[in-house]
């Protein structure tokens, strides 16, 4: 991991046209090492050397995948002269009579990314930058991906969120305040001959002030905590302050319809209202936003999540100085999450909250392009039972789940809901009567006309008939704000 990185573009890309001709890809790398490779940490790696056959592919995982040493011959016959020569010239390697990786390497999708790789823990220096972590995945699987013509990634590490919005976006702006973020960023976007992206050092917007873009990411070093030792990690503002600068300056550099996409943090002083604070910074923003909170820890758990590289005293430590640091804040309570905002042209703004388990996420870029259309959709119309004369389709896989209890010898229904097959794989509570509404909607009727159709088909009477739409409404709203309806004509 030592070692000076060299921009050389040139030779990047020569190194990117040569680990696709020997075949480097995530499927190549599920094949041989198995469906768990990407969650290996070091300790696995001597597991995961002797499942590999001695192979040109094998080379390459073995090289870049598990940053081990090779043989030039071996290195060459995988890679070509040419590759291995590109190796050396962009510093990722040491060349001679073995190929020593400076960096690990991985297939991330189509994509080819390179960073500091496997983590040393207390060991990494300041400037460490790192790979494709699960976090980098959550914010991925979080970015609606509408074409932009400009798009920014503040604090872009290895570059990642900067290369994927390349795809969607005329030009991007990547910034960080690390010198070897950038040199990565650049070798990565040559790798995978990207051609516009460009970097800008500074410290999170400032390189980019008075500009605007139709898309920002951001998973900056986020995480509250007394420290300033890493760069990716630890900000040198107090408290949540990093967070809402991001967030509020996110706002402030969104065009007209533009979406931001970020990582952040806060804090609670009430565990009884956990998420007073992000709410505030989403109101001040002025954009339709999403909060979705994806971990909320008293303040010893926090500490202990982030300092689990460390052992024995060290460790205690470290979890005295966090605990003296929170409870001089007077904090209760962490929450880590993901906040989207949506700058409408039109004015107006609202925060909706939602949990999120991580684990279970996918891509949820287009759902969340669907949930903001729909809530924007619904503040125009006058009340929720105008929602009855609407038309509606359904916009992505459901599943609609049922309790059964014995009763008197048959099975009664006690509860039930409609599951996100896909994206954030939110859940609703309905009853059996409105899961039929739901299975039945059709973009080419009014909701109502579903509903009374549902009914009658049930036997309702009146009273009944009434129930049902009120819960209808109540549902179908908010299958809409989650994304998974929508409007006909959307």
């Amino acid at each position: 991991m030592s070692g000076n990185l060299v921009a050389d573009t040139v030779a990047a890309e020569t190194l990117g046209t040569a680990l696709r001709r020997g075949g480097y890809s995530e499927d190549a790398v599920y094949r041989l090492l198995g469906d768990d490779a990407y969650s290996s940490e070091r300790g696995d790696t001597p597991t995961d050397e002797r499942r590999l056959p001695q192979t040109p592919a094998a080379t390459l995982v073995r090289l870049f995948f598990l940053q081990l040493g090779v043989t030039t011959e071996e290195a060459e016959a995988a890679l070509g002269r040419s590759g291995v020569d590109a190796l050396e010239a962009t510093g990722l390697a040491e060349i001679g009579d073995q190929v020593i990786p400076r960096a690990r390497l991985l297939p991330i999708g189509k994509l080819l990314l390179a960073s500091d790789g496997f983590s040393r823990d207390v060991d990494d220096p300041a400037d460490y930058v790192a790979t494709y972590t699960p976090t980098a995945r959550v914010l991925d699987s979080l970015t609606p991906r509408p074409r932009v013509e400009r798009a920014l990634d503040v604090g872009t590490g290895s570059g990642i969120h900067a290369l994927l919005a390349a795809q969607h976006a005329g030009r991007v702006i990547a910034t960080d305040v690390n010198p070897r973020a950038l040199a990565y960023t650049t070798l990565n976007a040559a790798l995978n001959g990207i051609h516009n992206v460009k970097c800008r050092q500074g410290s999170l917007f400032e390189p980019v002030e008075g500009e605007t873009f139709g898309l920002i990411t951001c998973n900056a070093p986020y995480v509250i905590s007394p420290e300033t030792r890493w760069v990716y990690r630890d900000s040198e503002f107090s408290e949540d302050e990093v967070s809402e600068r991001v967030l509020l300056s996110a706002a402030e550099h969104l065009a007209d319809d533009g979406y931001a996409a970020m990582l952040v943090s806060w804090i609670a002083l009430d565990e009884k209202a956990p998420d007073e604070r992000v709410i505030g910074w989403t109101e001040a923003s002025g954009c339709n936003s999403w909060i979705l909170s994806t971990m909320n820890s008293d303040p010893l758990t926090h500490a202990a999540e982030w300092n689990s590289h460390l052992v024995g005293e060290a460790l205690g430590d470290a979890l005295d100085e966090w605990a003296r640091y929170f409870d001089e804040l007077g904090v209760e309570l962490v929450s880590e999450g993901a906040v989207i905002l949506h700058k409408r042209s039109g004015g107006g703004h609202s925060s909706r909250v939602d949990e999120l388990d991580e684990e279970d996420l996918d891509d949820a870029g287009d759902q969340i392009l669907r949930a903001f259309e729909a809530r924007a959709r619904l503040e125009e119309l006058p009340s929720d039972k105008a929602l009855l004369e609407e038309r509606i389709g359904v916009a992505s896989s459901l599943r609609l789940e049922r309790e059964l209890e014995p009763a008197g010898g048959r099975a009664v229904d006690v509860e039930g809901s409609v599951d996100l097959a896909d994206g954030t794989k939110h859940a609703v509570d309905a009853s059996a009567d409105v899961q039929e509404v739901i299975a039945s909607l059709d973009s080419r009727l009014r909701l109502s006309e579903v509903v009374d159709t549902t009914a009658d088909r049930l036997g309702f009477d009146d009273e009944e008939i009434e129930a049902l739409r009120e819960e209808a409404v109540e549902v179908t709203r908010e299958l809409l704000e989650l994304g998974a309806l929508r409007f006909r004509g959307d």
